[in-house]
């Protein structure tokens, strides 16, 4: 390839920050299905918050970048990267149908000598086992003979400003080991981090998925030391902080754990697994303890409360913060969902309280209103769920009734004021 020209599939928390510095060094277009999303772009503002107002009007100003809706705008590109979500169902079994979607919408640009990159997360076989037929079937091109693969997966961490996807080193893999080295050079000319180049496509998507994998079973574990501490009357906290004297000590901390990937991955790799006959038992017991915290949470703090003398029914309770994350306005799998579920069915009274998220967004995906104006009402419980910068010197005291429990799911309050925590 003499000349790259980049298209990005898909515009999210993934595919805008690395659409937005290929721009920087190629010509580059951005492709998605929202027309919203990309009138909301092409004025120069992303509403996930990945880019700044300033980088991306600089990429649309100086570099070029565009964005689109239409097909035909990327039909000339020779280098198209894949960056869709890759969710699991009710049943927490892989949904590729974002993958099928975006693989069909390659195959009717695909030119002889393209490239097509996926960085969506998956387990391994998915890019040439699933996506590849896809483009063949739509394309009429026949796979490593006249158009060419790779795998790179995303590393993108939400709401980070100082991990930006830039700063991140990058794995990267190709369908052959020339493709895979042509690959390999157009990330490492924007990725100040370097790359690296594992030998095969399902050595990449592998190593992918037993990265968020891997902390999902760390934080299960500290969760599950928090559940025994707390039957021990022992605050988890500081066994913790006792424990991270030593050296090599992993420094994981009992949480919720929602998003998009740490909350997702370990289902594909668990499906991928038994596919081949094998029954993952740790990382599956992992999702089920962590799937688990939010009804834990609840329980808990309902616990405290009749400890206090303080009546469930028709109570009134203020849960601070609902996005998957802290300082990010991303709901999607949250788990604060079911903390707030949990306690609907002691018939309660629930404010959700949250200045990074979109009041429509929350409506429309889980069905009840977040409040983006920060309460004044008196509480029977307050329960600090997400550690927004917002909250750091929150002052709780105006917010309680006579009798009122607070617990923090993040040990991120002032540990005087509080009456439980993880």
């Amino acid at each position: 390839m003499d000349t790259i020209k980049i298209a990005v599939i898909g515009l999210g928390y993934v595919g805008l920050p690395l659409a937005r510095l290929f721009s920087t060094k190629y010509e580059t277009i951005g492709f998605d299905m929202s027309q919203a999303r990309v009138d909301t772009l092409m004025s120069g503002h992303d509403t996930t918050l990945e880019v700044s107002d300033e980088l991306l009007q600089s990429a649309l100003e100086e570099y070029g970048f565009k964005c689109t809706t239409d097909i035909e705008e990327i039909r000339d590109c020779n280098f198209y990267v894949v960056a869709v979500p890759t969710p699991v169902d009710k049943y927490h079994n892989p949904d590729l149908t974002p993958l099928y979607g975006a693989s069909t919408t390659v195959g009717k640009v695909l030119s002889k000598g393209d490239i097509v990159v996926y960085e969506s997360t998956v387990y391994p076989g998915v890019t040439e086992d699933e996506c590849i037929p896809v483009v063949e079937k739509v394309s009429g091109l026949k796979f490593n003979v006249d158009f060419y693969a790779g795998y790179s997966p995303e590393r993108i961490n939400p709401g980070d400003k100082l991990h930006t996807v830039e700063k991140i080193k990058k794995v990267t893999s190709g369908s052959t080991p020339k493709i895979g080295k042509i690959i390999n050079d157009v990330y490492a000319s924007v990725i100040t981090a370097g790359t690296h180049l594992a030998p095969t496509i399902k050595v990449a998507e592998a190593a992918k998925v037993i990265e968020n994998s891997q902390r999902d079973i760390n934080i299960a574990f500290v969760n599950e030391l928090s559940k025994i501490f707390n039957c021990m009357g022992i605050d988890t906290q500081d066994v913790l902080e006792a424990a991270s004297t030593k050296w090599n000590f992993l420094p994981f901390k009992p949480g919720l754990v929602g998003g998009h990937c740490i909350g997702v991955d370990p289902y594909y790799l668990a499906q991928c697994a038994q596919s081949y006959g094998y029954n993952p038992e740790i990382i599956l017991a992992g999702r089920r303890m962590n799937d688990g915290m939010g009804e834990y949470v609840a329980n808990q703090v309902v616990k405290l409360m009749l400890k206090k003398g303080i009546q469930v029914l028709n109570s009134n309770i203020l849960i601070l913060g609902f996005t998957f994350k802290e300082n990010c306005p991303d709901v999607r799998n949250t788990k604060v969902i079911d903390i707030y579920n949990a306690l609907l069915e002691y018939n309660t009274n629930l404010t959700v309280y949250d200045p990074w998220v979109n009041s429509l967004t929350v409506q429309r995906e889980y069905g009840f209103c977040v409040s983006e104006q920060f309460p004044e009402n008196k509480y029977d419980a307050i329960i600090l769920a997400v550690s927004h910068s917002e909250f750091i010197d929150l002052d709780v005291s105006h917010l309680k009734n006579e009798k009122c429990v607070v617990y923090d799911v993040k040990a991120f309050l002032n540990k005087k004021i509080i009456d439980g925590r993880l």
